[in-house]
């Protein structure tokens, strides 16, 4: 936090310095971001205090209402898009009309983790600017530097010719299935769009994520032969099906594991004379007896990749281990799409040196690229294959998806200004 601080004092400190950089209209949006600051707390403070857990559906909506008027009121054709057919809210998705400059897709999403059960509920102040709150970092706060970023361009008459569309899900955290439906109005925008910018929590000044892993499931589903177990390794009676899990478990720990970017993580097993596992719920039983050979065994898993093809590799190693079972035993494994990469391309490395030039001209630094190995999976990964991406462009803070998530305050200025310079910059291309 300290750093923080001192990167902040600093860049107002040598503001002055950096002004001469920007040019009369940047000046101007600079000067109307300023002029916004505490009303665009406020609106944070009352977004996040309206509980929008994935699976409150009116929550999220409710979310989703706020900010569309506010976005209407920026002259933004709005549109709300129902997703009861896959058990979810819905996405709001707000648009310019205009024509001129690069095509720019902003990406960010209205539900939370925290139920409406969760103790954690209000946005409460801190010392030094720090606030907790549900959703403060991952990504209320992100929603609003992106609305007043546009805000600013409103304001000084920047904004009615560019082409900009808005796109916040309402199931980010935990998507509704199919994919090919809760996903298809973010990949038909990605489609119409040059350049995606997602703003997901903020990972510093100095970094920016220009790649992101893939996330997929898997499930390995074991059958051995119930017998006594003082007949187990016999011909007749086999390993049995925890063996044949454990088996699985550690050729894939030994033959895949350790290749740059690539993780797999068996999240769940039961294992035993009977083994039911509920898949949506993430909860399992078994029953079994220390002399009897165990029966099925069920593992549960998820898999991070940095490309298609490393997940396809991946996944014809993994099906060839699973085929070679140990006697008597027979298991199959089932994999499940999630979040596809989003692989670092010569696209995105250029969209990130003219945020680094935008950064400098600030006087806040250069900005790099972010391991992607210390990120989850994102929105923006769905129209990576359709536009040049960068993405953390959204709040700073800590505590994501813990009781103790916060946001810098201090923060959300500066990265504002960043975020309405690039996309000024983008449309004046």
């Amino acid at each position: 936090m300290y750093k923080l601080i001192s990167t902040i004092l600093i860049a107002f400190t040598f503001s002055g310095t950096f002004a001469q950089r920007l040019s009369r209209e940047e000046k101007k949006i600079i000067s109307a971001i300023e002029d916004n600051k505490e009303a665009s707390i406020q609106l944070l403070e009352q977004i996040v205090n309206i509980n929008s857990g994935t699976m409150n559906l009116e929550g999220v909506k409710e979310v989703g209402m706020v900010l569309k008027e506010e976005f209407e009121n920026i002259g933004m054709t709005t549109q709300w898009i129902d997703m009861a057919s896959v058990e979810r809210s819905g996405h709001l998705f707000a648009e310019t009309i205009g024509k001129k400059g690069k095509r720019i897709l902003l990406i960010g999403h209205l539900d939370t983790v925290f139920p409406k059960t969760e103790a954690f509920q209000k946005m409460e102040r801190k010392e030094n600017g720090i606030v907790y709150g549900p959703g403060a970092n991952d990504m209320k706060g992100g929603d609003i530097i992106m609305l007043y970023a546009l805000k600013a361009l409103y304001e000084v008459n920047l904004l009615e010719k560019a082409q900009i569309i808005v796109a916040l899900t309402g199931d980010e955290e935990l998507t509704g299935k199919p994919l090919s439906v809760s996903r298809k109005d973010l990949i038909d925008a990605g489609k119409r769009s040059d350049i995606a910018l997602g703003f997901e929590t903020s990972t510093g000044f100095d970094n920016v994520t220009l790649a992101r892993r893939g996330s997929s499931g898997w499930k390995v589903e074991i059958e051995g032969k119930r017998a006594h177990s003082s007949g187990i390794f016999s011909e007749d009676v086999g390993a049995g099906a925890i063996f044949e899990a454990g088996r699985i478990l550690n050729d894939f720990y030994e033959e895949i594991s350790g290749e740059e970017y690539l993780t797999f993580n068996p999240g769940v097993m039961v294992g035993g004379t009977i083994a039911n596992y509920d898949e949506p719920m993430n909860l399992g039983d078994a029953f079994g007896k220390t002399n009897v050979v165990a029966q099925k065994a069920v593992i549960d898993g998820d898999l991070r990749f940095i490309s298609e093809e490393q997940k396809e590799n991946t996944r014809q190693k993994m099906r060839a281990i699973v085929t070679r079972n140990l006697p008597q035993t027979s298991a199959k494994i089932t994999f499940f799409d999630s979040y596809p990469s989003m692989a670092p391309t010569l696209g995105n490395e250029a969209l990130m040196e003219k945020f680094s030039k935008v950064s400098l001209d600030l006087g806040q630094g250069p900005v790099t690229a972010w391991d992607p190995s210390k990120r989850g999976a994102a929105d923006v990964s769905f129209v990576a294959q359709y536009a040049d991406c960068i993405d953390g462009l959204g709040a700073m803070g800590s505590g994501g998806h813990t009781p103790n998530e916060s946001v810098d305050l201090n923060s959300i200025e500066m990265l504002t200004k960043r975020a309405a310079i690039l996309i000024y910059r983008l449309i004046n291309e």
